[in-house]
């Protein structure tokens, strides 16, 4: 039976550790802003487009992957010095609806590039190379992106607990007013915030395009609401708590994808069902469950607003 379920599962790491990286964007935005970004999914997918383009307009592909990083996380800076910036003393209805407006922006602009038609995402060597494991049969970047995810979840925790950077950071997430009291550059933190953001949901782009390989002007809404389901799973203002939430969402996802496949080889189950189509179903019933039974997620702490 393991052997029918390690594709299944293979596959969730990979996926799991994709979603992470866009959780951390949305959890570190919401630590420090208490905003969620509507926009952040839409940046993943403009990452994808960007690196479609600089790679058929003839840019060397080993120029290719750093350029789009530095321009995604460019894009994250200007989104939140246009869009959100002018908005921070108004109220948080505001800045929500000035996200959504960025989001829909971003996909419209897209549409209107490539014509609303599949733009196929350049082959990467190497991580788009297969691979067997065991019984499975994947690609490089399967094994690649959790192991890369982690590595970079680690630099980014280095980052936040033994920088000067990241001590404002966390000290802006705890009291905004107060932080900005003590002489710390708020400008200059949330700005970092965002490039970091940015940055990790480049990463997670070609990790992500690599195995589906073609980009639309929607293509970064469904994985964006499933990362930020992932980050109020963990806790959002959690970094671990985003991560973790998003492997157990990917794994899941996919298992129940192939729960017919699983079901019907183990004799437990003697016509398939349709399990697959509940995939996506589940990510938000999750959603629905946490609430419920714990607002704050699994990592989250309780907030008490001062009167």
């Amino acid at each position: 039976m393991f052997t029918t379920i390690l594709p299944y599962l293979l596959s969730g790491i990979s996926v799991g550790g994709q979603y992470a990286l866009i959780a951390i964007g949305y959890t570190m935005v919401y630590g420090i802003l208490r905003l969620i970004n509507f926009a952040h999914g839409d940046v993943f997918m403009v990452a994808g487009i960007v690196m479609v383009y600089m790679s058929a307009s003839g840019v060397p592909l080993w120029l290719c992957i750093p350029l789009d990083l530095v321009l995604t996380a460019v894009i994250g800076f200007v989104i939140e010095r246009i869009a959100y910036k002018p908005l921070r003393t108004a109220p948080r209805m505001s800045i929500m609806i000035s996200a959504i407006g960025v989001s829909y922006t971003l996909q419209n602009l897209v549409l209107y590039i490539t014509g609303g038609l599949n733009q196929l995402f350049p082959t990467i060597p190497w991580i788009s190379d297969s691979i067997t494991i065991g019984s499975a049969t994947t690609k490089v970047v399967t094994v690649v992106t959790p192991v890369l995810t982690l590595v970079l979840v680690v630099a980014l925790v280095q980052l936040i607990n033994h920088t000067k950077i990241g001590m404002a950071m966390r000290a802006v997430s705890k009291d905004f007013e107060t932080s900005q009291l003590m002489g710390i550059n708020i400008n200059r933190v949330i700005s970092t915030t965002f490039v970091i953001g940015s940055f990790l949901a480049g990463v997670g782009s070609m990790l992500y395009f690599t195995n589906y390989t073609t980009v639309i002007q929607t293509s970064g809404a469904m994985p964006g609401l499933k990362a930020f389901v992932a980050a109020v799973f963990g806790g959002i203002g959690s970094i671990p708590g985003a991560v973790i939430g998003a492997f157990i969402i990917g794994i899941a996802e996919n298992i129940i994808k192939g729960l017919d496949i699983i079901l019907f080889k183990a004799g437990l189950l003697k016509t398939q069902i349709g399990f697959a189509t509940f995939s996506d179903a589940f990510t938000f019933a999750l959603l629905i469950i946490i609430l419920v039974v714990k607002p704050t997620g699994l990592f989250g702490e309780k907030t008490t607003d001062k009167v």
